[in-house]
C-alpha cells in the first residue's frame, strides 16, 4: 500500500487575509511538484483535505495534474492538532494523498514509520511530497520525497 503525504502550499498572511489562499509563490510551488509527479507518472486514487482554504487549493491543484480516479474530497480528522492515532485507524487506503498541516503530517509520519507521533522522522516542507509504504507485515517505510527547493 502507498501513501502520500503532502504539506499544503505556503499562504498569504492571516493579517493580508484571514482566510489564508495560497500566495503565488506557494501556488507556483505546488504546480512545480505535481509537474513532476504528473511526470513519473503517480497513481493516485484519492485526494483528501483538511478543508482548510490553503489545504484545498493544493489538492485542487495536484488533481488537475495527476487526475486521481476517486476525485478529491474534504475530510474530517486533518486539522492540525487532529489526532494521529484515531486517523490511523481503518482510513489508510492504497494511493491515498493526504494535503494537510503541520503538526500533524509529521506526527502521522512518525507514527506509522515508528510507533510514535512524538517522534520527529521527516521534516516536511510546503507543496512536498512523503511516499510511505506498508509492507505485506504491516511495517511503513519512506518510498521517496519530493520538495519544491533542494537546498
Amino acid at each position: 500500500m502507498r501513501l502520500y503525504l503532502v504539506q499544503h502550499g505556503r499562504c498569504v498572511d492571516e493579517a493580508q487575509d484571514p482566510a489564508r489562499p495560497l500566495s503565488e509563490s506557494g501556488r507556483c510551488e505546488v504546480e512545480s511538484v505535481a509537474d513532476i509527479a504528473r511526470h513519473f507518472a503517480l497513481s493516485v486514487a484519492r485526494i483528501e483535505h483538511s478543508g482548510k482554504l490553503r489545504a484545498a487549493q493544493t489538492a485542487e491543484l495536484f488533481a488537475r495534474a495527476l487526475e486521481p480516479t476517486q476525485g478529491v474530497s474534504e475530510a474530517a480528522g486533518l486539522a492540525p492538532r487532529d489526532d494521529v492515532a484515531a486517523f490511523a485507524r481503518g482510513r489508510l487506503e492504497d494511493r491515498l494523498m493526504l494535503v494537510g498541516h503541520l503538526p500533524f503530517l509529521e506526527r502521522l509520519a512518525g507514527l506509522l514509520l515508528v510507533g510514535d507521533p512524538e517522534r520527529r522522522i521527516y521534516r516536511m516542507q510546503n507543496a512536498g511530497i512523503l511516499a510511505l509504504e506498508r509492507d505485506d507485515e504491516g511495517g511503513w517505510s519512506i518510498r521517496w520525497a519530493v520538495t519544491p527547493n533542494l537546498d
